[in-house]
């Protein structure tokens, strides 16, 4: 398996996970720290100008699904 298909199989699982819970994976729950792990290194690289440029496109657009679907606090 090649590094491009592991990159494909985690964005797709991080991507599977926003839509099916309308949440972004919590750092507190166990089983979706290694997504937490995964979009902070990928926003890491991204923002260090290291993401190769046909990720970035892909990356963005989970970017912008996970803001839709951020937590809104009920008591504001």
């Amino acid at each position: 398996m090649t590094q491009e298909e592991r990159w494909m199989i985690r964005y797709k699982e991080v991507v599977s996970f926003v839509e099916t819970n309308h949440r972004n994976p919590s750092k507190y729950i166990g089983s979706e720290r290694v997504l937490v792990n995964w979009s902070k290194q990928q926003r890491k690289l991204m923002n260090a100008g290291k993401l190769k440029p046909e990720r970035v496109d892909l990356f963005e657009k989970l970017l912008a699904l996970a803001d839709e679907n951020k937590h809104v606090n009920q008591y504001v």
